[in-house]
């Protein structure tokens, strides 16, 4: 059986830094492993990606050390089933505002009689016992909008939850500012409340940080799951620097180092 590489990283360390892939490329998650970070999480909601896509990604990274997690629209039971049937170390469930839908995102987790859950493994190196199996899927809930901020608390007594994982954009534009206003105070208030109520709940809080700077920040106030870039991100982000490098430095510059 396969363990969870995201369980065990969470129980040997404080912080888990990811990165995030929303395109189906083979290089990307590779490239995140490869640079160290811990895990990468798949976007279904925002990305270009579905279910199927994902599931392929997932099989090439079986060998490669670095957890996975997939973001999904929503808590339907089929697509969760097929990414953690494919080897995902987790889900995260996008715009949940009521205890009823984190619990329903349980269930699509679970097998019966505990939840909705179809067999149908994908993966071998998986195994079939379906105890084990749902032992080793992680459920994140997003809370990302003013709803769901007046329920936390309901939401994170949901039972099978492993933690919460902040959308700070879409909380935001929920409490009425921009989707860059992360760090007014309203919102921040906010952010803190969600992660502080997910401690004393025993979950882990998670949060899209966006860049390195806020993750080091974020992970002071208490999350542990910190998602720095995406890989659009880290490429713009790695263009830029070299290009400045080029233009700024001048000469011919290291011709070891090119295009290999």
């Amino acid at each position: 059986m396969t363990a969870s590489r995201l369980q065990e990283a969470l129980a040997g360390r404080d912080h888990l830094w990811g990165g995030w892939i929303t395109a189906p490329s083979f290089s990307g998650p590779e490239d995140f492993a490869r640079a160290g970070y811990d895990y990468v999480g798949f976007d279904t909601q925002h990305g270009y990606l579905d279910d199927a896509d994902v599931a392929v990604l997932l099989r090439r990274l079986e060998h490669v050390p670095i957890a996975t997690a997939v973001r999904l629209p929503s808590a339907q039971a089929a697509p969760i089933g097929r990414v953690l049937d494919a080897g995902a170390d987790a889900v995260i469930i996008a715009m949940v505002e009521t205890a009823e839908q984190a619990a329903a995102a349980v269930a699509a987790t679970r097998y019966a009689p505990h939840g909705v859950r179809s067999f149908g493994p994908l993966r071998a190196s998986l195994g079939a016992d379906t105890a084990t199996l749902q032992a080793r899927a992680g459920v994140y809930v997003m809370i990302e909008t003013a709803r769901a901020l007046t329920a936390v608390d309901e939401i994170c007594a949901v039972p099978g939850l492993a933690g919460v994982y902040v959308g700070p954009a879409d909380l935001a534009v929920s409490l009425g500012y921009p989707a860059t206003g992360a760090t007014s105070p309203e919102v921040a208030e906010a952010i803190d409340r969600i992660g502080g109520a997910a401690t004393a709940a025993g979950l882990v809080a998670g949060i899209h940080a966006g860049d390195g700077p806020t993750g080091k920040a974020l992970s002071r106030r208490g999350f542990r799951l910190l998602t720095l870039a995406s890989e659009s991100q880290a490429l713009r982000y790695g263009a830029a620097d070299q290009l400045r490098l080029a233009t700024e430095l001048g000469g011919p510059g290291d011709t070891t180092k090119g295009y290999h």
